[in-house]
Parts: structure tokens; sequence; C-alpha cells
């Protein structure tokens, strides 16, 4: 069975940092987008960052970019993200997510389609506090 295991998150003051990982097990790492979406009470779910494995290409929702980054390890087929200068208004669940993927995939042309994902981790909350 596929399985996404997330690990990080908690709870920070706004401008904290934090860190969210996600191991893939039972799942062929290459040949697959990986990313992080999240959902904030009463608001739909929105996709933060996917890397495509094999092509590289990455996506960063402008909404944090600068202050995320998305990388991946391929020996231990994880994917993490990078959280900087949290805000509140970053406060919500966050969950990994995978769909295979072409090498020439823009991670752009997934990331705005949570639908189309069909792997998902367990979600954990991050809540920034001012």
């Amino acid at each position: 069975q596929v399985r996404l295991l997330q690990s990080g998150g908690g709870s920070v003051q706004t401008g904290g940092s934090l860190r969210l990982s996600c191991a893939a097990s039972n799942m062929f790492y290459s040949g697959y987008c990986m990313g992080w979406f999240r959902q904030a009470p009463g608001k739909e779910r929105e996709g933060v960052a996917v890397i495509n494995i094999d092509g590289g290409s990455t996506y960063i929702a402008d909404s944090v970019k600068g202050r995320f980054t998305i990388s991946q390890d391929t020996a231990e087929k994880t994917v993490a993200l990078q959280m900087n200068s949290l805000k509140p208004d970053d406060t919500a669940m966050y969950y990994c997510a995978a769909r295979v993927c072409t090498w020439s995939k823009e991670a752009s042309s997934v990331a705005t389609n949570p639908g189309s994902f069909n792997i998902w981790g367990q979600g954990t909350q991050v809540t920034v506090s001012s």
C-alpha cells in the first residue's frame, strides 16, 4: 500500500520557522510530482509548493514565495517544505500529496489542481500566532 507519512509542523509565533517532511513508502519515487497543499477553516485547499521528482520543475505559490522552499531527497524518498518568516495567514492544515507525472510535466500545471493528486498524507497542523 502506497503511503505518505508526514512529520513536522506545530505552533510558532510570527516570523518563526517550521519544517515539514513527507516520506513515501511502497511507491516508486521516480515518475511522480509531490507537493504540499494547505487548507484553512472555511477555505479551499490550495497548492503551496510542488516539485516534479524527475523533471525538477517546481512551483511555489505567490503567497509564500521567498519564504517557503521545497526540496527532495531522492535517496530517502522524502520531500520537505521549509517555512520561514511565518505569518498568521499561513495557519492551516498542511497535506503532502503525490500523483504520477511525466518528467516533462510542469509542476505549476498540477499545483493548482489538488483534485488531480490521488495519494495523500495524514495532514499536520501549522499554527502561527501574532
